[in-house]
């Protein structure tokens, strides 16, 4: 992945004349766009310090709780446990770049919780690398996401290696073996399917 993300900064510097940038780097979990996303930014930023920031989709996770009450904490992080329309507005407030920093939520996948300005993004920050599972869905309201994006990146993996991947996952958390399977067969797998099948066409696919 490395090659790509060097191959992608060169990309997006070359892009940049001044205002702001938003690339988008979505996938199926476990298909490597978070390290390809972090990869980029920190290609970007040993070239020109501070140039590229990280805004990870996760962070509009709707909270557990919520998850409850709707009935749907079995299948969180499919598509309708996130806050698409918070995802856009704050899009859109980064792409408009007239704010001197904007506070992004970040979700830390030990708890399982979204932590509120968990990021702040000043406003000389040129080049924003937003990364997420749903950023390129072709259905509404995710439909209205691209468009924001100035390039876009959709990483691509086969089911096995997916499944592999997420597997060992899941074990670095602690997952018993039912806990592994109920996670893949009911929730990763089908979403990463629903992910490759659904996306609208990017400008770029990189196999990983």
């Amino acid at each position: 992945m490395q090659e790509n993300a060097r191959d992608l900064a060169d990309r997006m510097l070359s892009m940049h004349q001044g205002s702001r940038l938003m690339l988008a780097i979505a996938g199926a979990p476990g298909s490597g766009k978070s390290t390809l996303a972090e990869q980029v930014v920190d290609e970007i930023n040993a070239r020109q310090a501070g140039l590229a920031a990280l805004f990870p989709m996760d962070g509009f996770h709707f909270d557990d709780a919520v998850l409850t009450e709707l009935g749907r904490l079995p299948r969180k992080g499919a598509i309708d446990t996130f806050d698409a329309h918070g995802l856009r507005h704050t899009l859109q407030r980064l792409k408009a770049n007239e704010d001197d920093v904007v506070a992004v939520p970040v979700f830390d996948r030990a708890i399982e919780i979204a932590r509120a300005g968990g990021r702040l993004i000043p406003k000389d920050t040129g080049i924003i690398v937003c990364e997420g599972n749903y950023l390129l869905m072709r259905q509404s309201p995710w439909d209205r996401l691209k468009p924001l994006f100035d390039f876009t990146v959709l990483v691509e993996v086969d089911e096995a290696e997916l499944r592999r991947r997420l597997r060992v996952r899941w074990e670095g958390f602690g997952l018993d073996e039912d806990g592994i399977r109920r996670k893949l067969d009911t929730n990763d797998i089908p979403n990463g399917i629903a992910i490759m099948d659904g996306s609208s066409e990017p400008d770029l696919r990189i196999r990983n």
